[in-house]
């Protein structure tokens, strides 16, 4: 259960989704419970050794953000990367089933055709072709099937941007969470600049970006533009930050616009995760994108274990950012944000050391975060130099 205290709840969003999972408790969970995605039968082709897997998603309220830069800037390039957000929060979700090539997407836009211009629809679209080709690139397919353009300004402020995913594969080549006491945990970076990112990426990705908005940038957006958020929040979660988003952050020897940093697109690891299967996938205990619920998404995916996570990365700087500014308790920094790497892998020690080499080869650093002990609960724990942080399911 979350803290009624959380800055996150007060702003009308939730980290563990404890009513989203209570409404859907008797849905049924597919043919694999642990499996990180909804996986189904061949619901297309009626055969046995082959599965359906569908999965939808949004780039979320990151949206509002890249409003405001538009506005304040002029630079269009923000929708392009708003589209990365949303095809990433499904392509590596379902990545993390083995799912990593032959995937069908389609989109959905939902705009404030008053606020919304073509221009921004159109860079929208093509963003979505552009990042095909960078997928097909290296060795994915990704086919686009179209989508649905709405003007619904009765509903949608400024804009919405999702998309449905669907694939087709065979069921010995899943891969189903089956972590288990003695694995080592391997993160994978969501900061830094990988081979096939044009620039330097904060790691913050979609996730928790309703708190970073508002607890980064002042009250001046709030007057500014009032279409940007709910105006039912208490004035005292609204754009209570200190920062524009033309100020300079520092990172790495480099002065970086501090809206552009917030908006980095949320990285895709797809491009590691292909190379790593080609080798290792059948050595792979259990694959967790740390998205909704930050570094204690895994606790949904276990059975008697105790997830030890102590010797995470260091914190980049755009988290240090969001608690100096927010004075958030450090235990809800590490359940609302991934803090500094979005992927894991559960494997026996002895393949660690081959999935942070090909994890190097893209440019994304890897290393071992942390191990899974025996336990009669689920639990997950945090050593961090911020605290030492139990969760439990």
């Amino acid at each position: 259960m979350e803290n009624e205290n959380s800055l996150y709840l007060k702003r009308g969003v939730s980290a563990s989704k404890d009513e989203v999972h209570k409404a859907i408790a008797h849905l049924d969970k597919g043919l694999y419970k642990n499996a990180f995605c909804k996986i189904l039968s061949d619901v297309v082709g009626q055969d046995d050794e082959f599965c359906n897997i569908m999965h939808a998603d949004t780039a979320g309220t990151k949206t509002s953000l890249a409003y405001i830069y538009w506005k304040e800037t002029g630079d269009l390039s923000v929708w392009s990367d708003i589209v990365i957000d949303a095809m990433v929060m499904n392509l590596d979700d379902m990545a993390c089933v083995g799912c990593i090539n032959d995937i069908v997407i389609s989109s959905t836009i939902g705009r404030n055709k008053l606020l919304i211009p073509a221009e921004v629809l159109e860079k929208l679209i093509s963003g979505s072709s552009d990042f095909i080709k960078k997928l097909k690139s290296f060795g994915i397919n990704i086919a686009h099937a179209g989508g649905e353009t709405a003007d619904v300004g009765d509903i949608v402020r400024t804009v919405d941007v999702g998309f449905t995913t669907f694939a087709r594969m065979k069921r010995e080549d899943l891969i189903i969470n089956k972590i288990k006491p003695g694995n080592v945990i391997v993160g994978l970076a969501s900061f830094g600049q990988s081979i096939y990112e044009d620039h330097y990426n904060s790691g913050l990705g979609s996730n928790g970006f309703t708190s970073a908005r508002h607890d980064i940038f002042n009250k001046f957006y709030a007057e500014m533009y009032p279409e940007s958020y709910n105006d039912q929040l208490p004035d005292s979660v609204v754009y209570n930050g200190s920062k524009r988003l033309t100020d300079n952050i520092h990172i790495e020897g480099k002065d970086h616009k501090l809206g552009k940093v917030v908006l980095s697109p949320t990285r895709t690891y797809m491009p590691v995760l292909n190379e790593v299967f080609k080798t290792l996938k059948h050595k792979i205990d259990g694959l967790i994108h740390c998205t909704g619920g930050g570094q204690t998404k895994v606790i949904k995916f276990i059975e008697n274990c105790r997830i030890v996570k102590n010797n995470l990365f260091d914190l980049p700087p755009i988290f240090e950012l969001i608690q100096s500014e927010s004075n958030a308790a450090w235990k809800e920094m590490y359940q609302v944000f991934n803090m500094g790497h979005r992927m894991e892998f559960y494997v026996d020690k002895e393949v660690a050391a081959e999935i942070i080499a090909i994890s190097s080869k893209f440019g994304i650093e890897a290393k071992i975060i942390g191990k899974v002990e025996d336990c009669d609960v689920k639990e997950v724990c945090i050593k961090s130099p911020y605290g030492s942080f139990s969760y439990f399911s």
